[in-house]
């Protein structure tokens, strides 16, 4: 039986704060699980994938007061965008995973006559993955549940901007997880430096696109492939020829709904005419306040802005004096608590500091336009964003949006939703982001898909050997060309 003293060591190890050293015997150790063996078979990745689930499902509590102290996230967004999409990411790669991993058939040509060949999927190692605070929990683990599907050994980086959930997550994957190859390193930027620097078989960030360039040089050093989850002013192009009170709704599902415009696909602004921007205001009101009260400071629907360097950050964006006298709604602060309003501006400068970082808070610019089509444009004008949307009814302007508009994903009538289609590949696009995940493509993001050639010792072709004849040189031209009747006239020698 365990002392007090025990369990607090034990505790202490698990938590352990990592220099370089101690990164690089992490990795070794990790590094020699996997040349075991271990996490290839499919009974293992199971086995962790179910104590994955588990996890979430008997700690929920936890999980949602950890997200409440962090950044007072309502609990009914933890369990619906952080709890619920990790549940079914474990019961897609669960039902899945057989066919998964195995290996997928295709077609050989007349050159390799007789043969056969597959791809095999094979897990790549040791995999680093860097999470990000605003959705803590969802960052960090849907990437490990690709990473195990995969049958990789993980180091996990959580982020220490979110202390209690980075804290709980050593915790509870120390108690649930098979630690000879699934590790949780905390930490901030010594740590993740120290990490950055050993030889990883692929780095999975989550973050921004600043800290990504870091990433991507420290891998460029051992040529380690990167996934890099990043972010991007989202756009948000709005019609008149809608349903203005459930387009209003949804955009401010999608904005104030998500951890209070702290989420990398939340709108960041929109653009609609110069006509129709009253009607779309007015509605953005009236439903605002339906839903977070007359003094939304006092909302417990509404996440607090996470620390004060974000908040000095936003506050600098509100008080530029191109756009402090462009607010039509909200605008209100509360330092202490960390609080900022939902926020709609209206026709904001284009070269306002708003307009030229991604806001990743509770401000919505909206953009004005004489025509819809112009939306795109303006757009285009700028790096590719995470995500992209437009409400509309017009069959052609929904054709030349998908058709125009570059980014990681798309969305019609409604924002974010895309992110629960485990069927989507989700990632960005340029300086949003490189790679994707979810469902099968997390596990394909942890895979390395190697090409099987088989042959047997029958059907030797001589016109691979020398010497070279110019009968060989007419029947490697037929091959070449595929034709059944040039190989023909080239074994007889006919011209």
């Amino acid at each position: 039986m365990s002392t007090s003293t025990d369990k607090t060591t034990s505790e202490e190890e698990k938590r352990a704060f990592v220099d370089a050293e101690a990164a690089s015997l992490l990795v070794k150790e990790l590094r020699g699980t996997f040349a075991s063996g271990k996490t290839r078979g499919y009974q293992w990745r199971v086995s962790q994938l179910k104590a994955l689930a588990k996890l979430i499902v008997e700690r929920e509590q936890e999980i949602v007061d950890a997200l409440r102290n962090d950044i007072a996230k309502p609990p009914l967004e933890t369990v619906a965008y952080e709890i619920a999409m990790l549940k079914n990411s474990c019961k897609v790669a669960l039902k899945e995973l057989k066919h998964w991993m195995t290996p997928e058939k295709v077609k050989t040509s007349i050159t390799t006559f007789p043969s056969s060949a597959e791809i095999v999927p094979e897990p790549l190692g040791v995999v680093l993955i860097i999470s990000a605070w605003n959705y803590p929990f969802l960052l960090s683990l849907d990437p490990v549940i690709g990473a195990i599907a995969a049958g990789n050994t993980v180091v996990l980086k959580p982020s220490e901007i979110a202390p209690a959930t980075s804290s709980l997550m050593v915790k509870l994957l120390g108690d649930y997880m098979d630690n000879s190859c699934i590790r949780v390193v905390e930490g901030a930027v010594d740590e993740t430096s120290a990490l950055l620097q050993q030889k990883w078989d692929k780095i999975f960030y989550t973050g921004n696109g600043r800290v990504a360039r870091i990433v991507m040089a420290a891998a460029a050093k051992h040529l380690t492939p990167v996934v890099l989850e990043l972010g991007g002013k989202s756009p948000v192009v709005v019609d008149s020829n809608i349903n203005l009170k459930v387009a209003t709704r949804r955009i401010i599902a999608g904005k104030w709904g998500c951890n209070n415009g702290q989420a990398c696909i939340s709108p960041d602004y929109i653009i609609t005419t110069k006509d129709y921007a009253p009607k779309l205001v007015d509605a953005l009101k009236a439903e605002l306040e339906t839903f977070y009260g007359k003094n939304p400071l006092e909302s417990k629907d509404l996440s607090r802005i996470v620390n004060s360097n974000h908040f000095a950050r936003l506050t600098k964006l509100l008080d530029d004096d191109k756009v402090s006298g462009k607010i039509v709604y909200g605008g209100k602060k509360d330092e202490s608590k960390l609080k900022i309003s939902p926020t709609v501006l209206l026709d904001v400068p284009r070269d306002s500091l708003i307009m030229t970082e991604e806001i990743f808070g509770p401000l919505l610019p909206i953009l004005t336009v004489d025509k819809l089509e112009e939306s795109f444009d303006v757009i285009n004008s700028g790096p590719k964003p995470l995500a992209a949307y437009i409400f509309t009814t017009n069959k052609k302007l929904k054709e030349q949006f998908v058709g125009t508009i570059s980014a990681g994903g798309l969305v019609v009538n409604d924002t974010t939703l895309h992110l629960a289609v485990h069927t989507l590949p989700f990632g960005g696009v340029g300086e949003s982001g490189v790679g994707s995940y979810h469902g099968k493509f997390s596990f394909d993001a942890f895979s390395h898909k190697k090409a099987v050639l088989y042959r047997s010792f029958i059907g030797d072709a001589p016109i691979r050997y020398p010497p070279y004849t110019n009968t060989k040189m007419r029947l490697l031209k037929a091959l070449i060309g595929g034709g059944i009747l040039g190989i023909i006239r080239a074994l007889f020698g006919w011209s």
